[in-house]
């Protein structure tokens, strides 16, 4: 059922609420105050219960759209809120929150989807049961069941969404254990929850349709990580398995795809090398399209792989300095009757390859890019990050996915573009004030200026302004 709204959102409403009932005691901003101001703690609620929640307001605008059957620029406000409320014991804890994503400004010549807008939904609903044991008298255990979204390894293929205005969630079963000072082991299986309404006219509108998982699309995966290894590394292997068919209101592409992978990864520190490699393969069967018509399996394989090498000077700004680079494979021959485009699964992208939202050029599927990053910070509340990156094809008679355009004889090149990304982060009240500014240039390569179906043959320019509010 979809339900016409009020355009300034439900959760807007009652954070405004909020803020008026406790307005009274929140500090003043102090250059001695480092405590980030709390709701729970101004409201004086007891120990057992926690609310909390954020609003994020971002102003995108796009000129030169890359997009096939698209032209000219774009724009969109994009508003993300979320309120969470959290009951828990030592052993014992039940969790809600709200999500309600929204736009305003698009038009029905934007790349709008459910990556934008989820307007009124609730994101997480569980209920979590903590105990000792079992397997070592040192060892911990975490059980959650319900709704809820998740963050694992490098979020690379599992990921609670942060730039994206709308975030992934997962009904069914997830369960952590943890050796103290050991390692850590995650098992789940769930249901990804489908965003809905879908359709473009009700996503300009924002309107709400409560979000719906079906046993039609089932995850599941197995994930272990092992902390101080060689060199201060961190080392990880996993699998995930994604089993997908149509349902009578959903076509889709019935993947089986399993993804198994390892990763070793070391954190930034002052005066130090760090490091992340990870390589994962994906194997199993998908078809060519989602038409009812298609009824054959394509054998699929492919794989992906990150590496990046950084050091971080012990010196004023803290500047970081990374060399990256990025494999994702491509269908080698579209009429081969196999699939070797690489799928990322529910992971996200915006730390590698640049701003989404309506912009959102480049994701893990047919790429090979290298990169270089510069990283400083010139006061504790201010970062600055600068990135570039060439994009080539992985495969020149497959797509550049994230446009649609494509030249299936291979005779258009393979450079798809250099872009040249920059961001400033400002934390006005650290804690719970952030306010964010960056933007992202595609200089075109000689693949979209030749390819027989590119609607747009030029650069791209993309900027973004933001505010963030936590309590």
């Amino acid at each position: 059922m979809s339900i016409p709204t009020a355009r300034c959102g439900l959760l807007n409403c009652v954070l405004l609420l909020l803020a008026g009932l406790t307005s009274i005691s929140v500090p003043a901003a102090d250059s001695n105050h480092t405590e980030p101001w709390q709701f729970s703690k101004a409201a004086n609620l007891p120990e057992w219960l926690d609310i909390s929640g954020t609003q994020r307001t971002r102003y995108e605008t796009l000129d030169g759209q890359f997009r096939v059957g698209r032209s000219g620029g774009d724009q969109m406000l994009a508003f993300r809120t979320t309120l969470r409320l959290e009951a828990k014991t030592k052993q014992f804890s039940v969790v809600g929150e709200m999500i309600d994503s929204r736009q305003e400004l698009a038009d029905s010549g934007s790349p709008i989807d459910t990556t934008m807008v989820n307007a009124v939904e609730l994101l997480q609903g569980y209920a979590a049961v903590r105990f000792d044991g079992p397997f070592a008298n040192d060892s911990r255990s975490e059980l959650r069941l319900g709704r809820q979204t998740m963050d694992i390894g490098s979020r690379r293929l599992v990921a609670r969404n942060d730039f994206r205005n709308t975030i992934n969630a997962f009904t069914g079963p997830h369960y952590q254990w943890q050796l103290k000072d050991g390692p850590t082991v995650r098992a789940f299986y769930v249901l990804p929850v489908t965003r809905l309404p879908s359709d473009v006219p009700s996503l300009l509108d924002n309107d709400i349709e409560f979000d719906e998982e079906s046993f039609d699309l089932q995850f599941w995966g197995l994930h272990a990580q092992w902390p101080k290894l060689f060199w201060g590394a961190t080392g990880e292997v996993y699998v995930f398995g994604l089993h997908e068919d149509d349902s009578a209101d959903l076509p889709t592409r019935n993947r089986q795809l399993y993804t198994p992978g390892l990763r070793f990864s070391r954190k930034p520190e002052k005066g130090k090398w760090d490091f992340d490699f990870e390589g994962v393969a994906q194997f199993g069967t998908q078809r060519g399209s989602t038409a009812a018509a298609d009824t054959r399996d394509l054998d699929h394989f492919a794989w992906f792989g990150h590496a990046e090498a950084g050091y971080t000077f012990d010196a004023a700004w803290s500047p970081r300095v990374a060399v990256l680079y990025d494999y994702a494979s491509g269908d080698d021959d579209p009429t081969d009757g196999d699939s070797n485009r690489f799928d990322t699964l529910f992971g996200a992208r915006r730390f590698e390859h640049g701003p989404t939202g309506i912009y959102g050029a480049f994701a893990r599927a047919n790429i090979q890019s290298p990169g270089l990053r510069l990283v400083a910070k010139p006061a504790k509340p201010l970062e600055l990050m600068t990135t570039y990156r060439p994009y080539w094809l992985a495969s020149d008679t497959d797509a550049w996915t994230t446009s649609g355009t494509r030249d299936a004889t291979g005779n258009s090149g393979s450079l798809i573009g250099h872009q040249l990304e920059a961001r400033v982060r400002w934390d006005v009240l650290p804690g719970n004030v952030r306010l964010e500014a960056g933007g992202a240039y595609l200089f075109a390569g000689e693949f979209i200026k030749n390819a027989p179906n590119a609607t747009y043959r030029g650069d791209t320019a993309y900027g973004y302004l933001s505010m963030e509010i936590t309590f």
